[in-house]
């Protein structure tokens, strides 16, 4: 990884607490042919990126900027520490170092806060309005707190002991969790992006003076 690039890293990180979820976010802009390449490896950095401690999941975003293919990773962390365990590891410099022909403006990195983890603009956008992400997260969350105590009452039913109320409702709330961080809300962001990072339309009459 370039200098600077490990610069913003320290510096970005250095705000935040160790113990708080963080989500890394990579650009990459890739140069004219070498696409086909690019995604080769961008398979394998994936995959050995999941096989680190406190890794939560990657979203891979592309888009175009300028003409080329740009590709917008999302890695999530349990922790700082977790995430500055995979900046650092020597796979990730050997591995960044192979891609670097491959780049047009280098490895770009920056690290998002805890309370920006699910929405993450693909671009050097704001995140969405607090309202929508609301929304969002209201429409994955609510059907969740309605189905999964049912598919846990005939567990529930059969060892009463698990259905005692503070077993029963950590049990819940750790399958709604789950489901959520791992598997629901990411797709929910995909979903959802188009209308998550629409530009607000301006008031009538605003593009005139008088």
């Amino acid at each position: 990884m370039p200098e600077s690039a490990m610069s913003a890293d320290v510096t970005a990180t250095s705000k935040l607490s160790p113990d708080e979820i963080v989500t890394l976010v990579i650009k990459h802009r890739v140069k004219q042919g070498q696409e086909a390449q690019y995604e080769a490896w961008l398979r394998r950095i994936v995959a050995i990126a999941g096989s680190y401690p406190g890794h939560l999941g990657v979203d891979v975003i592309r888009g175009k900027a300028d003409g080329l293919h740009m590709f917008t990773c999302v890695l999530r962390f349990c922790s700082t520490d977790a995430m500055q365990s995979w900046l650092d590891s020597a796979q990730r410099r050997e591995l960044v170092a192979e891609a670097a022909p491959m780049l047009a403006d280098g490895d770009l990195t920056e690290v998002n806060p805890h309370n920006e983890f699910w929405f993450v603009p693909a671009s050097d956008t704001p995140p969405p309005p607090r309202w929508k992400q609301a929304v969002v997260t209201f429409c994955v969350i609510c059907p969740l707190t309605l189905l999964i105590p049912l598919l846990w009452g005939p567990v529930f039913r059969a060892f009463p002991l698990l259905g005692n109320y503070v077993i029963g409702t950590a049990l819940v709330t750790i399958t709604i969790v789950l489901l959520v961080v791992y598997l629901l809300m990411p797709q929910a962001t995909r979903l959802f992006a188009p209308w998550l990072n629409a530009a607000p339309k301006p008031a009538p009459g605003a593009d005139h003076e008088g």
